[in-house]
């Protein structure tokens, strides 16, 4: 593998933000492993002909076995990149599973110092993929958009705070990226970004509505995989337009 060439991990990317992130990365010669309950979902969008890069697995992603099998590369190393864009599924006011970026974030922490353990070496950037809504630093929404926060987005938010703390405090190299309210459909709007330390609050503040799926995925792989931006790095990002 040559230098230029990262590999990344990508959980959660068969649909929304992960799969506009991975496509932006696959298109720019990156090498992608994939992590996906059912595999023909992402084969049917990337034919294995076609798409030499990407390596799918079928797994779950509270699974530390496979798990620990997307964080290596052919090379017997760490990957360059660990994207996590898992959430769990709107039932009514509440989700699926309450606690599913929490342990996610858990796994791939375990899978790390397992692998480390075995002698197998390498740093990842690792993103996670969190909402605003939450920030402990004041408020990151337009006021109109609190008691819809607090009705719907109240359960998985308190699992995406502790998803966003486990990867804070982990020692490895992080950027949580807050995405405004999710809509769909590619634009050629203008992001706006807002940056805020973990430990010391805002750097710079971007409030607003919303942002696409695919937009926020585009904007990961510009930002934060093709090339990292190191006024990201170890710093909560919020994208929104």
């Amino acid at each position: 593998m040559t230098s230029n060439i990262k590999s990344v991990a990508f959980f959660g990317a068969s649909t929304g933000v992960g799969l506009a992130a991975m496509k932006h990365t696959l298109a720019a010669g990156h090498k992608c492993i994939a992590l996906c309950r059912d595999p023909s979902k992402l084969t049917a969008i990337f034919p294995s002909e076609s798409t030499p890069n990407l390596k799918v697995i079928k797994g779950n992603a509270h699974d530390i076995s496979a798990v620990s099998q997307c964080l290596q590369t052919d090379d017997a190393t760490i990957v360059n990149v660990i994207v996590s864009t898992i959430g769990a599924k709107p039932t009514g006011m509440t989700v699926d599973d309450p606690d599913v970026c929490k342990k996610g974030a858990a796994t791939v922490l375990d899978a790390l110092a397992q692998l480390r353990s075995t002698g197998i070496t390498g740093t990842p950037h690792i993103i996670g993929c969190s909402t605003v809504g939450f920030s402990r630093f004041g408020r990151d929404i337009p006021i109109v958009m609190i008691p819809i926060y607090y009705l719907f987005v109240k359960v998985p938010g308190a699992d995406k705070v502790v998803m966003e703390d486990r990867f804070a405090q982990s020692g490895e190299p992080f950027t949580i990226i807050r995405a405004s309210h999710l809509v769909d459909g590619e634009s050629d709007k203008t992001i706006r970004v807002g940056i805020e330390d973990p430990k010391t609050g805002p750097e710079s503040k971007a409030v607003g509505y919303t942002i696409s799926r695919e937009d926020a995925g585009r904007w990961l792989a510009e930002n934060l995989i093709l090339k990292i931006d190191e006024k990201y790095v170890n710093k909560n990002v919020t994208v929104t337009y």
